[in-house]
């Protein structure tokens, strides 16, 4: 199969109880994906999701799970091919704190903290969606990373080193999946302001929209239609690839 969405394939966004990736989730399902929603304790929120999805006419299941532990990714990946269908497409969106942390006062757990999310997470997802991929003839690896990578915001050490670890395995898996019709990618948005931001300023906003060539600060939008992208078989020859969403901030 040279193409990916079909009826037998089901979408599992991590971290979609709120934020970018309940956005990604909702956009996907608009996109005609059944949806898996993930959340870790959020469930109040993943039902909010998967509510506007079936009020859209869309599919989606909520899934609690932690996306960190092992046995427990292995279950949420059987339980939603229980309930939904095969995971054809994985969203490795899920993050935990991010803390401004000087260099200083860092530890080897500040760095154990982002990898747990953005290096073990992507590992057993792909490990437990693999070889149903690989039986249903192919799949999609979508990663969410930063373009923190190439502003290296000083005290974000731990932060920026899990996230560039993330694009190595992103171009890694993709050579090495890439025969098995099983494409990965990344996409790097720059700052989007979600739920978690509900504190910031005006003059924050202001003055980081003033860097930004495009004028403004991203929205959820903007990285939801990137994942469809990635997810459609439009993207069907693309893979290895990093699409930074962050209207040319880092140019």
């Amino acid at each position: 199969m040279n193409e990916i969405h079909d009826s037998t394939g089901v979408a599992l966004v991590t971290g979609a109880s709120r934020g970018l990736g309940a956005v990604i989730a909702r956009a996907l399902a608009a996109a005609g994906w059944p949806v898996a929603v993930n959340y870790r304790s959020d469930a109040h929120g993943a039902d909010e999701v998967v509510r506007a999805i079936g009020s859209a006419g869309g599919t989606a299941a909520a899934f609690g799970a932690d996306v960190t532990d092992e046995a427990a990714v292995a279950a949420l990946v059987d339980e939603v091919a229980r309930r939904l269908g095969p995971v054809r497409v994985v969203v490795a969106n899920a993050t935990g704190p991010q803390p401004e942390v000087p260099v200083e006062q860092l530890t080897w757990q500040d760095h154990l903290d982002q990898l747990a999310f953005f290096v073990k997470s992507p590992t057993l997802l792909v490990r437990a969606t693999l070889p149903g991929m690989r039986a249903a003839g192919g799949g999609r690896v979508i990663q969410i990373g930063s373009d923190m990578v190439e502003r290296a915001t000083p005290g974000w050490s731990a932060y920026v080193a899990a996230k560039g670890a993330q694009l190595g395995l992103t171009r890694t898996w993709a050579r090495e999946l890439g025969p098995s019709n099983v494409t990965v990618n990344l996409v790097a948005p720059g700052w989007i302001p979600v739920e978690r931001h509900a504190d910031t300023t005006e003059e924050a906003l202001r003055g980081y929209a003033a860097q930004v060539p495009l004028g403004r600060v991203g929205r959820p939008e903007d990285v939801a239609a990137a994942v469809c992208y990635l997810a459609s078989p439009a993207a069907a020859f693309v893979t290895g690839q990093r699409i930074t969403v962050n209207g040319g901030h880092t140019i």
